[in-house]
């Protein structure tokens, strides 16, 4: 197949921006795979007051976006069209016009747009459930999309205006990376028939790092972004109530964020507590490679967890939050352990229990590396894209 992707960047480079190349290479081994690329860089930059007004009305339909992707469509002449982001720049129009071609279009679900203005239904440092049923208010109320109630309320009016049109409706196929991205969307008013449970690949590293590299103190290690929504808060109580009940063992904290100064301070204040501020390439690697387990607090509802599928590529287990796609990614008693959202105590239990038993924690981590040679393969991906994909293309064919 001829595949045009369709992804709008985000000003800090992120999880999702990474799954969308890992697909386009996944998809490249077998398919030509084109790219229409928008950057929200090029609006960052333009601070006055008639750029604001025009971006305004751009992200209801941006007209240079719009002939961006015509161009595109034209020198790819794709046979299908999958969409990631498309906001802000490339605008709901971008979407609209894709309808109107006879090219099927599917949408792949990283996050919970559309029924969320910021994507991860949450602001004011909690769940906000209630755009599922279309009611973006408590978003806007709270300024969830870049800390301001204009910009959200902006926003909400957008996917608001893309529901009452039916404009998702029309969308070809949705791919869900996890069960419970699927059933969220199905219960948001979605047919079933068009969602599809289509869960992240992994090229495994093709074997185990070096047992030298796991030498050094146990360790508890976090990497992600520092926000509410990451757990942040209950990682820190969980320690605090852990540490004395494990006095050689370590917490290392990876990651930045909006809660960096506040976890720099709480860090330097706990005993044998780490902030390691960015962590990537080799640091990260032998980071792994030493650490007895990793933890992954989100109070949020993750779409899948693909730190989960870091953790078991070198061998380790997951201290996870019993929410979202977590729950079908960490397997309690086999590849990990599971708490429930926000209960540090629950945790610090955990923690003390992987710190004490460091054979059974690396028998679960063994358990996690076997469950992701065996649930992730690319080849798998690729067999069940083309299956579902090639129905909708063959229909237009």
């Amino acid at each position: 197949m001829r595949i045009l992707q369709v992804f709008n960047r985000y000003l800090e480079r992120g999880g999702e921006e990474m799954s969308v190349e890992r697909i386009s290479n996944v998809l490249s081994s077998r398919h030509q795979v084109f790219h229409c690329y928008f950057d929200s860089a090029m609006w960052a930059a333009e601070k006055s007051l008639g750029n604001a007004l025009m971006q305004v009305a751009q992200i209801f339909h941006n007209p240079d976006s719009i002939a961006r992707f015509r161009r595109h469509v034209a020198a790819a002449r794709p046979d299908l069209l999958l969409f990631h982001n498309i906001f802000p720049v490339g605008s709901a129009g971008v979407l609209r016009e894709a309808l109107k071609m006879d090219i099927p279009v599917f949408q792949l679900v990283h996050n919970f747009r559309p029924f969320s203005v910021n994507g991860y239904l949450w602001g004011g440092d909690r769940l906000l459930p209630q755009g599922l049923k279309k009611n973006f208010l408590p978003e806007v109320l709270a300024g969830s999309w870049q800390d301001s109630r204009v910009k959200t309320a902006v926003y909400a009016a957008v996917l608001y205006s893309m529901h009452a049109s039916g404009l998702f409706k029309r969308v070809d196929g949705w791919l869900a990376i996890s069960r419970f991205m699927r059933d969220t969307f199905v219960q948001a008013g979605l047919d079933p028939a068009k969602v599809h449970v289509l869960k992240h690949s992994w090229d495994p590293r093709p074997e185990l790092p070096d047992e030298s590299m796991g030498e050094g103190p146990p360790t508890l290690v976090f990497l992600g972004r520092l926000t509410e929504a990451k757990g942040v808060v209950t990682l820190l109580e969980a320690w605090r109530l852990a540490a004395d009940r494990v006095p050689d063992a370590r917490l290392c904290i990876g990651g930045l964020g909006p809660m960096e100064e506040f976890v720099r301070r709480e860090a330097a204040a706990l005993p044998r507590c780490d902030y390691l501020g960015f962590v990537g390439g080799r640091d990260k690697d032998e980071l792994l490679a030493r650490c007895s387990a990793m933890v992954v607090p989100s109070v949020w509802w993750e779409a899948l967890g693909l730190v989960a599928y870091e953790a078991y590529d070198f061998g380790k287990p997951v201290l996870a939050a019993d929410g979202g796609g977590l729950a079908e990614t960490v397997v309690p008693d086999q590849t990990g352990w599971l708490h429930r959202p926000g209960d540090a105590a629950q945790l610090a239990e955990q923690m003390v229990e992987v710190l004490r038993n460091p054979a059974e924690a690396s028998r679960r981590g063994g358990e996690g590396r076997r469950w992701l040679l065996a649930n992730t393969r690319r080849e798998d991906w690729l067999d069940e894209f083309e299956r579902i994909a090639g129905e909708a293309v063959g229909r237009r064919a």
